[in-house]
């Protein structure tokens, strides 16, 4: 099965210069632990709620003036929509993700997959692998 097969289509984008407070509050209407950042079509992050809650807030930052920029996990982590759902499941484990960006042949973002959507697939085995080896303390998420 192809990644564009089982992705979230319907993706909500920051600005890297959009406050980090819109940031959240987008994450917040569509439910979302995460958003990409981009300026213009150029990917350039992706902006989880983790960035927001341990790198802005619990380091005691003023986020007075803070951006979606300045916080964003760099580079992002991308698999073209062509991809099968195994090799999406090995960038995923290799890099320590639950989600990750879908690129169309140009390069925009064509939607995000998450660890959900692989088991929702019927991909439970791989999900329950990838789960093991991201969940392992002190890597990041996407």
């Amino acid at each position: 099965m192809k990644v564009r097969e089982c992705m979230s289509r319907d993706v909500e984008i920051a600005n890297p210069d959009q406050s980090i407070r819109e940031a959240a509050m987008i994450m917040a209407r569509i439910d979302a632990g995460a958003i990409p950042v981009a300026d213009g079509d150029r990917l350039v992050g992706m902006l989880t709620d983790r960035d927001i809650a341990v790198r802005a807030v619990a380091e005691g930052n003023d986020l007075s003036n803070a951006t979606a920029g300045d916080y964003m996990t760099k580079p992002v982590t991308t698999v073209p929509d062509t991809c099968n759902l195994d090799d999406v499941a090995k960038v995923m484990e290799q890099a320590q993700i639950r989600r990750v960006v879908v690129v169309d042949g140009k390069g925009c973002v064509a939607g995000i997959v998450a660890q959900a959507d692989i088991a929702l697939a019927g991909r439970d085995g791989k999900t329950a692998e990838i789960v093991k080896q991201v969940s392992e303390p002190g890597r990041s998420s996407q």
